[in-house]
């Protein structure tokens, strides 16, 4: 549905194309700004009610997608790569190391340092997270017309061009382009 046919979202006019002036983009980004915020609760919802075990707090599912990339890995490192406080860090990791989805290690390369890994309970959880949440995605998008998922599949790699520009590091999980 295009944001003309929605009487709730505002269709933006040409005060709001990108190249207006800093001013201009600010319809923009709030819309970009609600539509990510209402794909992440929605996401999260329809994950929950379809998979009751779905539970992770994204911090923790983060986490595990790093180490899925970047194992092992130290919990500086960890941090750097998600913009967290070593010691938010070590948290989330002293509850997956509970959990039985990572496990703490000697580093190889220097004795005194440790590194945090993925144990086959995180790997599998990772797995079947991505699995079900691409499930939900590949659901809702085939409920889209032909012309919606051409402009979502056409937007991706502008979107991932922002978030880099956000702060994201190149390599963290979005695909090559």
């Amino acid at each position: 549905m295009s944001a003309q046919s929605r009487p709730d979202v505002p269709a933006p006019g040409p005060a709001a194309r990108v190249g207006s002036g800093p001013a201009a983009q600010a319809p923009e980004a709030r819309l970009l700004t609600e539509a990510v915020t209402r794909l992440r609760r929605a996401l999260r919802s329809s994950i929950r009610t379809d998979y009751p075990w779905e539970t992770l707090p994204m911090a923790q599912v983060e986490l595990l997608q790093v180490l899925g990339e970047h194992s092992p890995a130290r919990i500086s490192d960890l941090a750097a790569r998600r913009r967290l406080a070593p010691s938010t860090v070590s948290g989330l990791i002293g509850q997956m190391i509970s959990a039985g989805l990572v496990a703490r290690d000697v580093d190889a390369a220097d004795r005194r340092a440790s590194v945090v890994t993925l144990t086959d309970a995180g790997r599998e959880k990772l797995v079947a997270w991505t699995t079900a949440h691409e499930r939900r995605i590949d659901a809702a998008l085939g409920a889209l017309d032909d012309d919606a998922r051409e402009a979502i599949g056409n937007a991706l790699p502008a979107l991932f061009q922002l978030a880099e520009n956000l702060g994201g590091e190149p390599g963290d999980g979005t695909p090559e382009r």
